[in-house]
């Protein structure tokens, strides 16, 4: 017999209550019930003899199609690069102490985003009705110095590009002045003590901060005016939308090339959705204490688990 007395067994306590996670069985089958519903669509799709897919894929490369989307891709920059620019005009007028500047400014974003963007668009079109000659001279009836004809000037993708980016820039004065008054008033206040004017606090200080909340916006429009772009359809502009329909009206086969065109929308609103996450990534850093990963990174960290911690991709 051992002399050395047996230790007795130790009692738990209930501070040593062992954590078992929650289980979630609704999670599970809600996830299955997805899947089968997405993979019964793609089946039903694929399966379908009346999508003709090979009529599908006969116009996705064709030529017509892909000058059709260089007009989009291009009224697209422009005109978020007008509405951008004059946005950022906007807001600042709209925060100037001068009641005639920010009245003038609230006024142009009452119009623009008060009246249909589609109705902007056959105005700008139309504008030669109202003046035939536009010229640049000595204001109230003075002697004209540069006149030319509006049908001439204002072509349809000029229109088309004018009323975009005029309409988005009364959205992006509000996206402007949303991001600028989210900085702190003290910001501003130290500048102007350290002599800085307004102009250069408003460049080098308050809109370099704002821009972590101008970005996710922003970008949104982005993605909204590429697909706004299709209104211009309605002006005859050889767009990606009006570039199908000129198609799918010889040949009849107008699912098909909206389907088309539903596909190239996607792929480039997907490129810029992927912009925009990593730009926000870029301008948010700073805001919080840990950035959550990139898919790529998670996608890392779950194919090769040993590389954590690894740089950002």
């Amino acid at each position: 017999m051992s002399d050395v007395a047996a230790e007795p067994a130790p009692q738990q306590r209930p501070d040593d209550i062992k954590a078992v996670p929650v289980k979630h069985p609704l999670r599970w089958v809600m996830a299955v019930l997805v899947a089968v519903l997405a993979a019964d669509a793609v089946w039903s799709a694929a399966s379908n003899p009346r999508f003709q897919w090979g009529i599908f894929g006969d116009f996705f490369f064709d030529s017509r199609i892909f000058h059709g989307l260089q007009i989009t891709l291009e009224l697209t920059v422009l005109a978020m690069a007008i509405g951008i620019l004059l946005g950022i005009v906007l807001a600042v007028m709209r925060l100037s102490p001068n009641p005639l500047i920010s009245g003038g400014a609230s006024f142009y974003v009452w119009i623009f985003r008060g009246t249909p963007v589609l109705v902007q668009i056959l105005l700008w079109n139309y504008i030669g009705a109202l003046y035939p000659e536009i010229s640049l001279g000595v204001p109230f009836g003075g002697p004209d110095l540069v006149s030319v004809s509006a049908n001439s000037l204002i072509t349809p993708f000029v229109a088309g590009m004018l009323a975009l980016g005029l309409n988005e820039g009364a959205y992006m004065a509000e996206i402007v002045r949303a991001g600028i008054l989210s900085v702190d008033e003290g910001q501003g206040e130290a500048s102007q003590a350290l002599g800085m004017t307004r102009l250069q606090t408003m460049r080098r200080i308050v809109l370099p901060q704002a821009m972590r909340v101008i970005v996710p916006p922003t970008g949104n429009e982005t993605i909204s005016m590429l697909k706004t772009s299709s209104l211009v359809s309605v002006i005859a502009l050889a767009d990606l939308t009006y570039s199908a329909q000129l198609i799918y009206s010889t040949n009849y086969k107008t699912i098909q090339l909206l389907l088309v065109i539903s596909v190239w929308y996607l792929i480039f609103t997907t490129i810029l959705s992927v912009g925009q996450y990593y730009l926000e990534r870029r301008f948010g850093r700073g805001s919080m204490r840990g950035q959550a990963l990139t898919p790529l990174q998670r996608l890392r960290l779950t194919v090769f688990p040993r590389h954590e911690g690894g740089g950002a991709l």
